[in-house]
């Protein structure tokens, strides 16, 4: 039998908890992939748009955060087109064809209403503990 586990607070473990958990893995922030959710979501919605420049400059700008961080800010950017078209249509007869993608700007913007989450003491910490105790040393 195998148990998989997660903790925002690894140490917060006893020695006992340790011992049964032999395979003790720490997962860092998102650094490339950051650039890779911003696709995937994106895409999903039909909004898609954005350069490979532009992604690398929102990819500088989100340094430090997490993945549902990105996930956050992703969906605040993309309200961006939906807040632009309510101004001129009711949202009962919005249609596809009525948004626009989501822009540099949009990002921008949510940047101002989504801060990271993990604070750099946090990552300390974490990198820390996998020092001592993780599986796998970075």
């Amino acid at each position: 039998m195998y148990l998989a586990g997660a903790t925002n607070r690894p140490q917060e473990l006893d020695e006992a908890a340790r011992r049964r958990l032999t395979k003790r893995l720490y997962i860092p922030l998102p650094s490339s992939a950051r650039a890779w959710i911003i696709r995937n979501l994106l895409m999903k919605d039909g909004l898609f748009n954005l350069s490979t420049e532009e992604i690398d400059s929102i990819c500088k700008l989100t340094e430090g955060y997490s993945g549902s961080d990105m996930m956050n800010l992703v969906k605040d950017a993309s309200m961006g087109p939906l807040r632009e078209a309510m101004r001129d249509t009711k949202i009962t007869e919005l249609k596809k064809e009525d948004m626009r993608p989501v822009t540099l700007q949009d990002f921008e913007n949510a940047l101002q209403e989504v801060r990271p989450s993990v604070s750099v003491n946090e990552l300390g910490t974490y990198e820390s503990w996998n020092n001592q105790f993780g599986s796998l040393s970075m």
